[in-house]
């Protein structure tokens, strides 16, 4: 679980800043299920660049809650959470200082959505939020205020998410429950899982990927692992913690994606795979496949090039979709492999996609 959040601040002397607004968006890895949207009273002056900046001044303050009448609630709402944020050292250490000054400690794990982005997508010419959403496609509504600049980060946080082959992310925010028994533990994580389309891994108390699965109905999948009675099959419920998942939204992508993902993490109890395929040509050169993704108005897109396949994303906008460079920015790489070439090739044969873009 992560809380995604953004900070407004007076601005001042190091420690001595104080809140003036705070946006926090409890996300599950895959929707939002909370929100906590607030101005603050900060008790201080708000220095004049940060009003001319933020357009927040101490009138719109005079009778907002002050830091101590929110506390609880973000202590709350970030529980059992990792704390994310656009320069995560600075949210979190406002916060820290806040609760300091209440008497409170306040710890939460952080991941920093800027030093995500230099790793998972290298070679942009600016990380500030703004000029990094600009070049992703990505809305943002009122820049440099809390909610748009945190419900910004979210959309970015989803598209690294989904950059993040090696799940270190998901091992990262993975909380781990050793107390129950086998069966009512893999009850209780067949509860968790949605009856999707997607991928599910299968964790030990290492947070180590012990096994990825694939399915139209991950729930359903699952079971049928857990019901196995083979002497592999026993070892694996035996060591599993939790299964975190990822739903794709159709299953060209699932496929395509648990290929790429057994090759790179090479988990311990998935079967060595036997690829094995015919080299074929696509119709069109260039080629974007579009079909559903995993919420109402997403896209996915399956992205060939000068007749390779480059990747594919998730697009909320048509703008994404049109415009290449954004596109290209939005893609995550996979291996123009004879086996890819051939899914794609066969998915298109069997299925009926919702639009064929040939540019």
């Amino acid at each position: 679980m992560y809380a995604i959040l953004d900070i407004e601040t007076t601005g001042g002397q190091f420690n001595e800043e104080g809140i003036t607004e705070i946006a926090i968006y409890k996300f599950d890895g895959h929707q939002i299920v909370d929100q906590f949207i607030s101005l603050v009273n900060p008790e201080r002056d708000i220095q004049p660049f940060v009003v001319n900046l933020t357009g927040i001044n101490s009138g719109m303050l005079k009778n907002a809650p002050k830091f101590f009448e929110v506390a609880k609630r973000i202590v709350e709402i970030t529980e059992d959470c990792v704390l994310v944020a656009h320069n995560a050292n600075f949210d979190n250490r406002i916060l820290t200082t806040e609760f300091r000054r209440l008497g409170f400690t306040f710890e939460r794990k952080t991941l920093c959505t800027v030093e995500l982005s230099k790793k998972l997508i290298p070679d942009l010419e600016s990380y500030k939020l703004g000029r990094l959403c600009r070049s992703l496609g990505i809305p943002v509504s009122s820049r440099h205020r809390a909610d748009g600049d945190a419900i910004a980060t979210v959309q970015l946080f989803k598209l690294l998410l989904n950059k993040d082959v090696d799940k270190e992310i998901v091992k990262q925010a993975i909380k781990i429950d050793k107390t129950k028994t086998l069966a009512p533990k893999l009850l209780s994580i067949l509860d968790e899982l949605p009856s999707k389309t997607g991928l599910f891994y299968v964790h030990n108390n290492t947070r180590t990927i012990l096994y990825i699965g694939k399915g139209k109905n991950i729930k359903k999948t699952v079971n049928q692992l857990f019901l196995r009675t083979t002497k592999r099959a026993k070892i694996l419920q035996n060591s599993v913690v939790t299964v975190s998942y990822e739903e794709t939204g159709n299953d060209l992508i699932a496929q395509l994606k648990y290929i790429e993902e057994v090759r790179i993490n090479k988990p311990q109890y998935n079967f060595k795979l036997n690829l094995k395929a015919i080299a074929i040509q696509f119709s069109n050169e260039n080629l974007l496949v579009i079909d559903r993704g995993r919420t109402l108005g997403e896209k996915s897109v399956v992205l060939i090039e000068n007749n390779e396949f480059k990747g594919f994303c998730y697009a909320d906008l048509s703008y994404q979709i049109s415009n290449i460079e954004i596109l290209r920015t939005l893609i995550s790489p996979m291996e123009n492999s004879v086996y890819n070439r051939e899914i794609i090739k066969k998915y298109l044969q069997k299925n009926t996609v919702e639009k064929l873009i040939r540019f």
